[in-house]
C-alpha cells in the first residue's frame, strides 16, 4: 500500500493512501442515487482516501466556525460601508439584499475551500450561494466508509445537520410549500437539489420540485408561480444570484407580493463573490486562516489572480515571482479580479487536494475532498473520501 504525507516535526500529518476500490463500487453508488460518478473521466475516486488525525479535524472544524463568523461580520461591513461596486452588484438590487440581511432571511449552508498544509489552514474561497458536492460529502463517502471500515470515523454530520436545521427553520418560513429549484438537464445539480429536498421532507416540510426554467411571474398579481400556478412562498434554488439578477424574472423579486424567501438568501451574493477575500484581509490583517488578498496586483509578487465571479476554476492565473505557474481559460473576469497571495496546495504524488469544509445551519458539518492533477482545482477534479485515524 502506497502512502504519501506531510510531516509536522516527527508527527505524520494528513495522508493519502492508495487502496483497491470496491468490486461493485459503481452499483453501490448508483443505488444511492449518485448517477454522475463518471462521465468522460472519473469523478468519484475510491482508489485512495485521505486520513486525518483527530487534532487535525479539530483544527479544520475550529477554523471553519471562526471563518464563518468573520464572513458574517464582513457582510455587515460591506453593507455599512456601501461597498457594492467592488462586488459588481447592480445598484437596483441593493435594497433587496439589505432587506434579506436585516430580516435574517433563512440560510442553510455553504462550503469553504481550504488549503491544509504543514499544519496550517488557509481560506482559498467561500462557495456560499450554490455550492455543490454536498451529496458526495454527506452521503456517498459515508456509505463508502461503512463498506471500507465501519469502525473508523469521518468528519461528517452533514446529513443530520441538514435535517435538524430544516426542522429549526420550519416555524420561521412563509406559510405554504417549500419549492426546490435547479436547471433542467443538469444531473449533478438535480441530485444535490433533491438531496436537500429529501432532508427537508424528513424534517416534516411540504415540498415541491420546480425547475428554474419553469418558474413563472404573474404580472397582474405580482407573484411567482410554478407550472400548476401555485404561488411560490419559499424556494431553495441551486442557481446563482449573479445569474438571477441579469434575467427578467430576477428583476421581479423586489415586487413579489408574497415576499418569498429565496434560499440561499440574497445577502449570500456578497459572500459568494471573491471580492469578499479582499474585504476579509482588510478587516482581519495577518489572521492565520487568511491569505493576503487585494484588488491590486502590484501589492504581491507571487499571487493567484481570480475573477470575483467564476466557477470550476476558470480564468485563474497562478504567478510565482513574475513567472506563470499555471492558468486556466474561460469566459469570466469582466466584473474584475482579486489577487490572493500564492499558497499552493500540498502535493501527494501529483495529486493536489482542496478541502471543502461545510457550514450547515451556522455550524461546521463535515468535509469533502476534491483533488486534481494540477495546482488549480477545476472541473476535472475528483472527489476522494476521507476518514479519521485514532
Amino acid at each position: 500500500m502506497k502512502t504519501a504525507s506531510y510531516k509536522l516535526g516527527a508527527i505524520i500529518s494528513m495522508q493519502r493512501i492508495d487502496i483497491n476500490p470496491r468490486n461493485n463500487w459503481r452499483d453501490a453508488v448508483e443505488k444511492l442515487g449518485f448517477g454522475f460518478h463518471s462521465s468522460d473521466m472519473l469523478y468519484w475516486d475510491e482508489t485512495a482516501y485521505y486520513s486525518f488525525r483527530n487534532d487535525e479535524i479539530v483544527l479544520i472544524e475550529k477554523a471553519t466556525a471562526e471563518l464563518y463568523q468573520m464572513c458574517l461580520a464582513a457582510v455587515e461591513h460591506v453593507i455599512d460601508e456601501n461597498l457594492y461596486d467592488k462586488f459588481a452588484i447592480p445598484r437596483w438590487f441593493v435594497p433587496y439584499i439589505e432587506i434579506a440581511w436585516m430580516e435574517d432571511h433563512p440560510a442553510i449552508y455553504g462550503r469553504f475551500d481550504l488549503c491544509y498544509k504543514n499544519g496550517q489552514v488557509k481560506l482559498l474561497e467561500f462557495n456560499a450561494d450554490t455550492p455543490t458536492s454536498l451529496y458526495e460529502a454527506g452521503i456517498v463517502q459515508w456509505f463508502w466508509l461503512q463498506d471500507f471500515d465501519k469502525n473508523k470515523d469521518q468528519f461528517n454530520s452533514i446529513h443530520e445537520k441538514l435535517i435538524g436545521y430544516w426542522k429549526y427553520l420550519k416555524p420561521y418560513l412563509r406559510h405554504g410549500k417549500v419549492h426546490f429549484a435547479c436547471l433542467k438537464e443538469t444531473l449533478e445539480d438535480l441530485t444535490n437539489c433533491e438531496y436537500i429536498r429529501d432532508c427537508a421532507i424528513q424534517a416534516g416540510l411540504d415540498t415541491k420540485l420546480v425547475f428554474i426554467d419553469d418558474i413563472g411571474w404573474d404580472e397582474n398579481n405580482k407573484q411567482f408561480l410554478d407550472l400548476e400556478e401555485e404561488p411560490i412562498k419559499n424556494i431553495f434554488k441551486l442557481y446563482p444570484w449573479e445569474w438571477i439578477v441579469t434575467e427578467d424574472f430576477g428583476k421581479s423579486i423586489p415586487e413579489d407580493v408574497n415576499k418569498a424567501f429565496w434560499i440561499e438568501p440574497a445577502w449570500k451574493m456578497i459572500l459568494s463573490n471573491k471580492a469578499i477575500l479582499a474585504v476579509l484581509w482588510e478587516l482581519y490583517p495577518n489572521h492565520p486562516y487568511l491569505l493576503p488578498t487585494y484588488f491590486e496586483a502590484e501589492k504581491l509578487t507571487s499571487f493567484v489572480k481570480k475573477p470575483i465571479l467564476s466557477r470550476e476554476g476558470a480564468n485563474i492565473s497562478m504567478v510565482h515571482e513574475g513567472d506563470m505557474l499555471e492558468f486556466t481559460e474561460g469566459h469570466y473576469g469582466q466584473e474584475g479580479y482579486v489577487f490572493q497571495e500564492l499558497f499552493t496546495l500540498p502535493g501527494f504524488n501529483g495529486n493536489y487536494p482542496v478541502i471543502g469544509s461545510w457550514i450547515v445551519g451556522q455550524e461546521p458539518g463535515g468535509i469533502g475532498i476534491r483533488e486534481a492533477n494540477n495546482l488549480i482545482t477545476d472541473n476535472k477534479s475528483r472527489f476522494v473520501p476521507h476518514l479519521i485515524e485514532e
